[in-house]
């Protein structure tokens, strides 16, 4: 991009190898789709509960959903505890003052 903001066709600019964005953009699907899935389980979680709340007789959708939930969230977690660092103590079993 040039000074105006047009294009000045060298390809993809911010996202071309080796740049911080590129290497960011990894985390950032992952973080797009995590979040989407998560949304998805809660959505059909909260349905079939509202359906079994109202009488149909789908309770074991219902606590598929949630079990899917739960195991989602879980691992989200996880991931984002590798990403960061943020790990409890082996030793002491807390987590490190920052």
């Amino acid at each position: 991009m040039t000074a105006r903001g047009e294009n000045d066709g060298t390809g993809l600019g911010d996202l071309e190898p080796g740049t911080n964005q590129r290497g960011q953009l990894r985390s950032r699907i992952a973080d797009i789709a995590w979040t989407a899935l998560c949304v998805v389980l809660a959505l059909w979680a909260i349905w079939s509960a509202v359906g079994v709340a109202r009488g149909a007789t789908a309770w074991a959708y219902c606590a598929v959903a949630w079990v899917l939930l739960a195991v989602a969230l879980a691992l989200r977690v996880v991931a984002v505890r590798r990403r960061t660092g943020i790990r409890p103590s082996y030793r002491t079993g807390t987590y490190p003052r920052r």
